[in-house]
């Protein structure tokens, strides 16, 4: 499998033009063995109920099962179960939860995708990609802004794009590259498979795609690379006096200008140009601001991955774009810290403290990029106190002092996070 799918990069990279066939052919029982290895044991069952604890009871016989349904073409896609999980701003974001078989399938369609686009996927594209991250995104955006002269952001946010992905815009762009009826079949019945709300009703959608589905990140890459990717590339780059820049990560980008008049141009032709595709960007999160070196100020700022941007003097007095957790996101993770705190206080430690830890090591591990080592420090110390302060209602008397609570917290390891590297990778735009 691995062999074909370098064959199939090696040709995508040397003839752009090529439209693949015999894809499903790779949908062998081997790549679902190989799929099976990649996928998240932990993973939420689907609407079947079939955990993959107890799929792996049986893994033999029902990847054997599995690929005898794709090869004589009888495998149907299973409906999806729908879950909802809480966001930072109050609302929920709805999950689609296929079942362990289509997860397979869907892990198998996803690797060849990959490999075919991935020789097209521009730089600026670092969502859900080989070797690429949101700390590269990130990086690229300070470097690019600190030292090529951009003087004006355009942020937008495009509305519920996974929910109004198009069925046949998303299956025209497929066919730039597949000429393969059958795995084109297969993907066609994964965007209109049924969704079985947590009610128990059944809707099938006419558009998007289900986020939590595997297949969901490069369909999306694929549809976002022709629809804005290419475009801005092609099209806006060539028609702007002065340099611009797009970075992507999935569907949050961010645009950078040099002259004012070019971010105007784009700010007004971008809600057309989505349109097109039947997306809208959501009005109150799209703005152009004037950002220069020349105009340094923390009020002056744009959002971009969970970070906040804007530019600051140094210890010598010359501006620099800093970094920072962005103010939303920062209430949002010591609400979440408190309440955790709060549930978990009348459990043992020992259960559940090694959680916590693990829970700040995650957020030191995104957030701990140099510049943001204040807000790091505002949580360290609010997660402290609010620990601190729960442990001591666990009962009708005080449970620690600040002298045996730093004890405790020297136990199990619980360490004052500390911010990273700078990273290395960037492309400049």
């Amino acid at each position: 499998m691995t062999t074909e799918l370098n064959a199939i990069t090696f040709k995508a990279q040397h003839n752009p033009r090529h439209r693949f066939q015999n894809l499903y052919g790779l949908l062998s029982e081997d790549c679902l063995y190989q799929s099976w290895g990649q996928l998240n044991k932990q993973a939420a069952a689907g609407v079947d109920g079939i955990t993959m604890p107890e799929y792996q009871q049986q893994l033999v016989s029902h990847i054997s099962r599995l690929s005898e349904a794709l090869k004589h073409k009888r495998y149907r896609a299973n409906d999806i179960k729908r879950v909802f999980i809480p966001k930072a701003n109050g609302k929920q974001r709805p999950l689609g939860l296929p079942t362990v078989d289509d997860k397979l399938v869907q892990q198998g369609v996803s690797q060849i995708l990959q490999h075919i686009w991935e020789a097209d996927f521009l730089p600026n594209s670092y969502g859900y990609r080989p070797n690429e991250s949101a700390h590269q995104a990130v990086e690229s955006t300070v470097l690019n802004l600190q030292y090529r002269g951009y003087g004006y952001i355009v942020e937008a946010d495009i509305k519920g794009f996974f929910n109004n992905l198009d069925h046949d815009w998303l299956i025209r762009m497929l066919k730039q590259r597949i000429d393969d009826n059958a795995i084109l079949n297969v993907i066609s019945q994964w965007l209109k498979a049924r969704i079985k709300s947590p009610q128990g009703q059944f809707e099938r959608p006419q558009s998007g795609t289900p986020q939590g589905g595997i297949i969901s990140p490069v369909l999306a890459n694929i549809y976002l690379h022709y629809a804005l990717d290419l475009w801005f590339e092609k099209q806006v780059k060539p028609r702007m006096r002065g340099r611009a820049m797009l970075i992507r990560y999935a569907d949050d980008f961010v645009c950078a200008f040099q002259y004012a008049n070019d971010a105007e141009r784009f700010y007004k032709v971008l809600p057309k140009r989505l349109k097109k595709f039947n997306l809208e960007v959501a009005e109150d999160k799209t703005s152009l601001l004037r950002f220069s070196r020349f105009h340094p100020s923390r009020k002056r700022q744009f959002v971009f991955l969970g970070f906040a941007f804007y530019w600051a003097k140094d210890a010598q007095g010359r501006p620099r774009l800093r970094r920072r957790t962005a103010a939303e996101k920062l209430r949002s993770s010591l609400n979440e810290f408190y309440q955790y705190i709060k549930a978990k206080r009348s459990i043992k430690l020992n259960l559940w403290i090694p959680q916590l830890k693990r829970k700040l090591l995650g957020y030191r591990n995104y957030f701990g990029l140099p510049d943001n080592s204040r807000s790091l420090d505002r949580l360290y110390s609010y997660v402290l106190q609010s620990l601190f302060k729960w442990l001591n209602r666990r009962s009708g008397r005080r449970s620690y002092n600040w002298s045996n609570f730093k004890q405790m917290l020297m136990y199990f390891g619980i360490e004052k996070p500390r911010v990273g590297k700078r990273i290395i990778h960037v492309d400049w735009y």
